[in-house]
């Protein structure tokens, strides 16, 4: 059991270790014209504290907070509908291929081929893995993704004469913000679809708001409860018998990909995280991709410039598109993640994708075995990438699902996702990947079946978790409400 008295160094900010004089690089002698930058920048400059340091306080300094943070590359990110899986190095490798990076966007095409055969070979991967008719990778992220689908529907009814009466987009209360969200920035109206005690979309509640003002349905599936919805090729038959289109929230696509295709359940639009799915870093500031998958009557709306192949094989850029909504994005998406997606697909290759999926589901309905007498499921059944548990046994004990993931820091865990979906009261929700081994994954749910019974007999080690880090229990809310990331040298007893 983690010592919960443990004192951690604070490590000191780049500012204290300041002494005047000192230089961190010798730069080269000016072989430009002198620019007077106090002048030029005039009061900017004025009262800013840089801190003076060495080069080896430098190296040190920055070496030292890279240990300090958690990575894919330290440790299990059990987050789930996150799909925080393992980037393997050999997709880093071809992005920095000079050819590759050092390409220029505004360079003629003719002198790029290559770049546009590996941007139509992702497309020619991702249209057989989702069965859509189109792809398009100019969405530089998933809510930027479903954004520009919903984009491509109001085109599509506006198209038909339909844009001022189809007004409204249907979404489950299981959502991810996000698409509420998509749909209301598209100006759109939401009306929620709850789900039923199996975990199901309510197919009552569906039909009842479906009529001809409905212009789509979002829908996540697998759903965020971690469960396959059983009823989408009705659901989807439902929705078009409306006249409305039913657009996949790919967030949760590595339960699927090799083993089901979502075009083939009825969806007209999906989008896709090449940063979940297919391995492309996570998290950082980006850059992401938010690809998107579409069928044919969406196709002339697609954003332009539109990446297609001529009768001979070869990739063009289609630029006449009048019906185009226009780009979505600078120039032609994240062309390095779809480097990376492709080395990733290519190491598969067709055969071996669906190991991605299958192991996928079968890790997390392993975890949520492990932790069935200590935190049950939301809902008992098989679940795919992800399970949802609940941690209510323990809320009469004054412990609840925060405590227990901010005790899982001490244990050497990042915690999984809390408290979502909404519909599930003191959620965690656990996404293991394929990329973990079973020992890890005993591991953590060893750390986690611990943590339960501590809150048993010690529920206060709980309360004051973490205790092993350089930060202790933080205040999220005020820090949301208040934030406030400026180093003040005034109040650290430093001059300028």
């Amino acid at each position: 059991m983690p010592n919960v008295t443990k004192t951690v160094p604070q490590p000191k900010l780049i500012f204290e270790k300041s002494r005047k004089g000192r230089i961190g690089c010798n730069l080269p002698e000016a072989n430009t014209p002198q620019v007077d930058i106090p002048a030029a920048v005039g009061a900017v400059r004025e009262g800013l504290a840089w801190p003076e340091v060495s080069e080896l306080e430098v190296v040190r300094h920055f070496t030292n907070l890279s240990h300090i943070n958690y990575g894919i590359d330290t440790g299990f990110y059990p987050l789930g509908s996150c799909t925080m899986k393992y980037n393997p190095k050999i997709n880093e490798r071809t992005a920095g291929l000079s050819g590759f990076a050092m390409l220029h966007p505004l360079q003629p095409e003719s002198t790029a081929p290559g770049a546009l055969e590996v941007l139509a070979g992702v497309y020619d991967f991702l249209r057989e893995i989702t069965g859509f008719d189109e792809i398009t990778m100019q969405p530089v992220a998933g809510a930027h993704g479903e954004l520009t689908c919903l984009m491509l529907i109001k085109a599509y009814h506006e198209s038909r004469g339909q844009g001022s009466t189809r007004t409204v987009v249907l979404v489950p209360d299981s959502a991810h913000g996000t698409n509420p969200a998509s749909a209301a920035r598209c100006g759109y109206d939401v009306k929620t679809i709850p789900t039923d005690a199996d975990g199901n979309t309510d197919l009552d509640a569906l039909a009842r708001n479906l009529d001809e003002t409905v212009a789509a349905f979002m829908v996540t599936n697998p759903s965020t409860l971690g469960l396959f919805e059983p009823n989408i090729a009705r659901i989807c038959e439902m929705v078009h018998a409306v006249g409305g289109q039913v657009f996949c929230d790919g967030a949760n696509m590595n339960a699927m990909v090799g083993t089901t295709r979502p075009g083939d359940h009825g969806f007209d639009c999906m989008h896709l995280n090449l940063h979940k799915t297919f391995s492309t870093p996570h998290g950082g500031g980006g850059p992401g991709c938010g690809a998107i998958g579409l069928k044919a009557q969406l196709e002339p709306f697609l954003p332009a410039p539109a990446l297609k192949r001529r009768p001979d094989g070869t990739p063009f850029f289609d630029r006449e598109r009048p019906l185009s909504i226009g780009r979505v994005s600078t120039f032609f998406g994240q062309f390095l993640m779809a480097v990376r997606a492709l080395t990733y697909l290519l190491a598969y290759g067709k055969e071996r994708l669906p190991q991605i999926s299958r192991y996928a589901v079968l890790n997390a309905n392993y975890v949520k075995a492990r932790l069935r007498d200590h935190l049950p499921a939301a809902h008992d059944r098989p679940c795919m990438h992800e399970c949802v548990l609940t941690a209510t046994p323990y809320k009469k004990l004054g412990v609840r699902a925060l405590d227990i993931s901010k005790r899982l820091i001490d244990y050497g865990f990042h915690p999984p996702t809390n408290y979502f979906p909404l519909i599930v009261p003191e959620a965690l929700m656990i996404e293991p990947t394929e990329s973990e081994c079973k020992e890890t994954l005993d591991a953590f749910c060893d750390a986690l079946i611990a943590i339960c019974e501590e809150a048993k007999v010690n529920p206060d080690a709980l309360h004051a978790a973490p205790t092993t880090q350089i930060v202790g229990r933080l205040d999220e809310a005020a820090a949301v409400k208040t934030l406030d990331v400026r180093w003040y040298p005034e109040r650290a007893g430093v001059t300028a």
